[in-house]
């Protein structure tokens, strides 16, 4: 049933009309929510179902397609694990963070996490597990290797990934995903994305950053 997108799984993999039809979808969530149907995609693309059916296989791989789309927004920068040092390692950290805000607090995703939640459970489809499959735990699988990366350099000091990447996924978003849902008309700013940032990634380097890396290795001004 969602062959078809996890065949296109990164951006780079979709050509430039998949994800013009991806933004229309995206489009249309934030507008119509619940009444997204791939006729109604096919229209505002201007594009035939027979495409749509072709490229992503049912609603559901469309709406997989759309999550990973919108997922494949927050980057992680690429870090080189035999000369990775405490600033590019903060870089990456504070980049993904940065991209992650962008995106939560974007239109598109707001309307999308509202419709996931309100079918999490609810039998419609599965848009509340592919939501979780292809956003969180996606994101999970793209950091965790730079965590792991920066624990081999001698730059973090964790006994388990997953709980260092919750953490520093919690410090990041603190109430922010959960206040944008109820309707809390939040100003984030790129000033204020690039703070929160910035100061996430220094929390938690202050509580995994390696103690036995040296002084040069420890966050300063915490």
């Amino acid at each position: 049933m969602l062959q078809a997108a996890a065949d296109i799984d990164s951006s780079e993999a979709l050509t430039e009309r998949q994800q013009a039809v991806l933004d229309a979808a995206l489009r249309l969530l934030v507008e119509e929510g619940d009444n997204l149907t791939m006729t109604a995609v096919a229209r505002r693309a201007s594009c035939s179902k027979e495409t749509l059916y072709k490229w992503f296989g049912d609603r559901d791989g469309l709406l997989t397609a759309t999550v990973q789309w919108q997922a494949s927004k927050v980057r992680v920068a690429p870090v080189d694990r035999k000369s990775l040092d405490l600033a590019s390692l903060t870089a990456s950290l504070e980049r993904f963070a940065s991209d992650w805000l962008r995106v939560i607090s974007s239109d598109t995703s707001i309307a999308l996490n509202r419709v996931a939640v309100g079918h999490a459970g609810s039998g419609k489809d599965d848009l509340g597990a592919i939501v979780l499959q292809n956003g969180r735990f996606a994101l999970a699988r793209r950091l965790k290797p730079v965590l792991e990366a920066g624990q081999q350099a001698g730059l973090l000091d964790f006994d388990d990934a997953e709980t260092a990447f919750r953490t520093f996924f919690g410090l990041v978003g603190r109430d922010v995903q959960i206040r944008l849902l109820l309707g809390d008309r939040l100003q984030l700013t790129e000033a204020t994305i690039g703070g929160d940032a910035a100061r996430a990634t220094q929390q938690f380097l202050a509580l995994y950053g390696s103690r036995t890396g040296g002084a040069n290795n420890r966050p300063q001004g915490l």
